[in-house]
């Protein structure tokens, strides 16, 4: 990780150093910012590479940018930019369209063409995650990608909030992933990213299956840890919640070398299993954790717990007590 950050600069420097930070780290801009800011100015990011893709988190008082044409000309990678809004919220205009965006919200730039953002100033600091990445590593039509930019994709409902979720957890947890980890991350992202713009302008048929496929499966993943409670949870229910056949969502964990009901059964028994070992619950029956988390039939559940731990749920709880008194 590499932080670069304004404290310890005088105010009058601040403004200008981070205009020149942002132009290094991004493209070039011009920036501007409000003159009762300007001198109380204070900026950090954080900027991890990941695979294809760097990855920044900013804590920023409110400025404005703008990509102009003289700029483009003078230097243009090809890159597409992602900004997911952390706290705060703002506006973007690229392509004719101009969109506000908040918190949760995603927005693609393509920074080969002209483009203008601005942070609002109705908060104090603004806090973004930025991804970026070489337009070619998002398989969809150019055609296409011209009418994903200055979008704003929700980040409280469906594909995006998925997308959105994914990134800032990944961004959250950024540091614990080893070298090996990171091709495999950023290959997934791009993955989410593309599904859920696709998603957004109905062009799904422009995503490559395998794709998809990744995108879907992830989205199931996500019902399945939020319906685990449910005992009638089933292959039959989650394939009829996605509109999708009994055969592709088999098909689909297939793929991962895994089971619905195997997966299901997994979860279930790993939040057992931190529920036993969680002191403030030492009063709960070991009965009503099990129902919490779908297990229906107590013997069931400690044969199934005593399989995949290799003791039961009881002698399990008592080993945790054990050691947190030691």
């Amino acid at each position: 990780m590499r932080t670069v950050s304004t404290d310890g600069l005088p105010a009058s420097e601040r403004f200008g150093f981070w205009h020149e930070v942002s132009s290094r780290t991004w493209v070039p801009y011009e920036l501007s910012c409000e003159p009762n800011l300007e001198m109380s100015f204070q900026a950090r990011m954080d900027i991890w590479d990941l695979g294809s893709i760097q990855v920044a988190l900013m804590t920023t008082t409110p400025y404005v940018i703008h990509r102009t044409p003289k700029l483009i000309r003078q230097d243009d990678p090809g890159l597409c930019k992602l900004g997911i809004a952390v706290d705060g919220a703002g506006n973007a205009t690229q392509n004719g369209r101009e969109t506000a965006f908040g918190v949760g919200d995603m927005v693609l730039y393509d920074t080969s063409r002209p483009y203008s953002a601005a942070l609002s100033t109705d908060s104090p600091v603004a806090r973004l995650l930025v991804l970026r990445f070489a337009r070619a590593l998002l398989p969809l039509p150019a055609r296409d990608l011209d009418r994903l930019t200055a979008v704003r994709i929700p980040g409280a409902q469906g594909v995006g909030a998925l997308a959105s979720t994914f990134l800032l957890r990944l961004a959250r947890h950024i540091d614990e992933y080893s070298p090996a980890d990171s091709a495999r991350l950023s290959a997934l992202a791009l993955e989410m990213l593309t599904a859920a713009l696709a998603h957004e302008l109905e062009v799904g048929d422009a995503v490559p299956l395998h794709t998809r496929h990744r995108a879907l499966l992830a989205q199931i993943h996500n019902f399945i840890q939020q319906n685990l409670g449910d005992p009638e949870l089933s292959p039959a229910s989650i394939a009829a919640a996605h509109h999708i056949s009994l055969r592709l969502l088999h098909k689909l964990f297939h793929e991962q070398g895994r089971t619905v009901a195997g997966w299901i059964r997994e979860c279930r028994l790993e939040h057992c299993r931190r529920d036993l070992a969680e002191p403030l619950l030492v009063t709960r029956r070991i009965s009503e954790i099990a129902a919490r988390w779908g297990f229906s039939r107590p013997q069931h559940f400690t044969q199934a717990f005593r399989n995949a731990y290799g003791l039961s749920p009881r002698q399990y709880r008592e080993e945790q007590y054990g050691r947190a008194g030691k």
